[in-house]
């Protein structure tokens, strides 16, 4: 696009700057197997398994997903989107301006994303795209599975997904990364971590420009985008036993679309078709500064922080503006644990949060008057964790000024029958409030809002076995149900049939069966494996966008000393359905989307003791495939580049 030249001569730039550098030694890839996986590597900490301290994974009573920085690195992931496809239970489908994941048949809508501890999700959709999260160097990623609203309250029914950038104590020095490829993309990115003894500090930066590709059926536009992100965080000890912190990320994405074609006398009627000088951006900016207090030597801790979100996403057509959203999130959190006979921890956390929103869609057809939803939610929680069993619970009650009180709660255990084999279970209930834009609508006569709709709630369970093969494998495998009373949807009432929400009468259910692999195949190879069935139904019919089999596997091939590596990863997404707008009545018809199947080849060699040069290929076999109804997906797509750390 037309900003290409400048990003490549920034990145270029950084990475001459950062020329003498190579990769730092990072933590064992670890997707769902790091729960019991090689001894001699540390036991990995979930850090928002709790309010309060992170949770070893051994004791952990739910399913988890732990992504490490070297699979980041090995399955060179650029979209933090793409990886999250090899998370059990995970589905993602993406278009141009909006991805979304579901994580076991849940809405968008109900997961929660936390970035460097902060809440993300944009208060008019009640959602965070996760398209506009590019990876950082040095980066982790972990997800938790089923219902978290006991610990964090509403838009966690689904899970948690917590991504984590590098500290300047986890990864120190200067690195840079810069790469081209097919369709004009250029993708630079550069950090620099410092510590002292009492201080740590990073600060980072991504630039991605491409020229995309055709996404509409026989379409020749192409959609590219261009995204920039900056974030930095750091920490410093004022005294003994209290630390401040701080983190801080602008996203900044623009980028092309396609419209549907909505005239009923039209042969492609429903469908995407090329559509020039359509475009968007999407700006958010957040921040948290925090405060953590020790007493009783390090037994008990004390946090204070404060966060802010602010989200702006505006449309252009070809005369101008034709959408736009403002929203905006301030959240304060206070959290006091409490470590007792280093076996029993018990935890305290209230949380007060004001989200707001206002339609700033031009033209004088929409409601455009800001509005505020204020909530106080108060947390109890106790964890006891033994040698061979563990209990964990946890209660939740919330407070709205818009709907009536909620109260959720989380309880689980495990236990570890023998060294390698260890039973779990856990039940929870979760709460999603409804949307801005839901009750208060979008487009006068197009979408009418409800302000009588209720909260949707849910309730599940799920029991799990962890098994450890020798010293260099593992397995997880996990069945869990749960039900959604009160789901939200679109109704086209007559005698207008324009659409407004409502809350069914009937219960939704999902559940499935997640199951993962991590083993070590020798000194050289590796391999992770995740497979999921789903079964989600909504009044009695199969969910949208939620295939019934996905699975991945990640093949690893690794040059003694590490001097060259190599990563095969087959991403496989079943049939699905999906809502076709192609009735002139406007009502959705369903149809299918095809299963397909994705290949990744990538590979990298150490040039230098500083230098290191990549290549890969994505969709390296040209599947043709749709996410969503009549939007193509990208094809074939290849980089080049080189990294630089020291």
């Amino acid at each position: 696009m037309k900003n290409s030249a400048l990003l490549g001569s920034v990145a270029a730039a950084a990475l001459v700057w950062a020329a003498p550098a190579l990769a730092q030694d990072e933590d064992a890839v670890c997707v769902d197997g790091c729960r019991d996986g090689n001894p001699a590597l540390e036991e990995p900490i979930l850090v928002t398994a709790s309010r309060g301290e992170g949770v070893s994974v051994r004791a952990y009573n739910g399913a988890y997903t732990i992504i490490t920085a070297e699979a980041l690195e090995q399955r060179q992931t650029r979209d933090i989107a793409d990886v999250l496809r090899d998370v059990p239970g995970v589905a993602v489908a993406g278009v141009a301006g909006q991805t979304q994941i579901r994580l076991r048949g849940s809405e968008a809508n109900h997961v929660l994303v936390l970035v460097d501890g902060i809440e993300v999700s944009d208060p008019f959709a009640g959602e965070f795209d996760i398209g506009t999260l590019q990876a950082d160097i040095g980066a982790r990623l972990e997800v938790l599975r089923g219902p978290q609203s006991a610990l964090y309250g509403p838009d966690a029914i689904g899970g948690v997904v917590a991504y984590e950038s590098a500290g300047g104590r986890d990864v120190p020095g200067l690195a840079a990364r810069v790469e081209g490829g097919t369709q004009g993309t250029v993708n630079g990115a550069v950090r620099y971590g410092a510590a002292g003894d009492a201080w740590e500090a990073a600060l980072s930066a991504v630039v991605v420009s491409t020229d995309g590709q055709p996404n509409a059926r026989g379409g020749t536009r192409d959609i590219g985008r261009d995204s920039y992100t900056l974030a930095g965080k750091g920490s410093v000890d004022v005294a003994d036993g209290l630390q401040l912190r701080a983190a801080a990320r602008f996203i900044r994405t623009e980028g092309l679309f396609n419209d549907q074609d909505f005239n009923p006398a039209s042969p492609t009627f429903g469908l995407v078709i090329d559509s020039p000088r359509t475009r968007f951006t999407n700006e958010a900016v957040y921040a948290l500064v925090g405060a953590r207090a020790e007493a009783l030597d390090g037994r008990w801790t004390h946090d204070l922080s404060a966060q802010i979100a602010d989200i702006t996403r505006d449309t252009f057509g070809p005369f101008g503006r034709s959408n736009s959203s403002e929203g905006d999130r301030v959240k304060a959190s206070y959290v006091s644990a409490l470590r007792l006979a280093d076996r029993h921890n018990l935890t305290f956390a209230a949380d007060y949060e004001v989200e707001g929103f206002r339609n700033a869609t031009p033209g004088g057809f929409v409601f455009d008057e800001r509005r505020e939803i204020e909530q106080v939610g108060l947390v109890g929680e106790y964890r006891y964790s033994g040698a061979a069993f563990d209990l964990s619970a946890a209660l939740r009650h919330d407070i709205n000024d818009l709907f009536q009180d909620a109260t959720t709660f989380r309880v689980g255990a495990g236990w570890r029958l023998t060294e390698t084999t260890r039973l779990r279970a856990a039940a929870g209930s979760g709460v999603k409030n409804p949307g801005f834009f839901e009750l208060y609508g979008f487009v006068d006569g197009r979408f009418i809002g409800n302000a009588a709709l209720r909260p949707e709630k849910s309730t599940g369970w799920e029991v799990g076995l962890d098994q450890q093969i020798g010293d260099s494998a593992s397995v997880a495998v996990t069945y869990f149900d749960s039900e959604l009373e009160g789901e939200i949807f679109t109704t086209f009432p007559p005698p207008a049939f324009i659409a407004t929400p409502a809350n069914r009468l009937t219960e939704s259910r999902q559940r499935g069966v997640e199951v993962s692999l991590s083993a070590r195949l020798s000194p050289q190879w590796s391999l992770d494996a995740a497979y999921s069935y789903l079964d989600a139904q909504e009044n009695g019919r199969e969910e949208v966008r939620r295939p019934d089999h996905i699975a991945s596997a990640a093949l690893t091939w690794t040059a003694p000393g590490d001097a060259a590596s190599a990563t095969l990863v087959v991403r496989h997404n079943g049939a699905a359905l999906d809502d076709a707008f192609t009735d002139p009545s406007f009502r959705p018809v369903r149809v299918q989307l095809d299963d397909y199947t994705l290949v990744n080849l990538n590979a990298r060699v150490k040039l230098t003791d500083r230098i290191s040069g990549f290549a890969r290929v994505d969709n390296l076999l040209g599947e043709e495939y749709e996410q969503v109804f009549s939007f193509v997906s990208p094809g074939r797509s290849a980089a080049v580049g080189v990294e630089a750390r020291f």
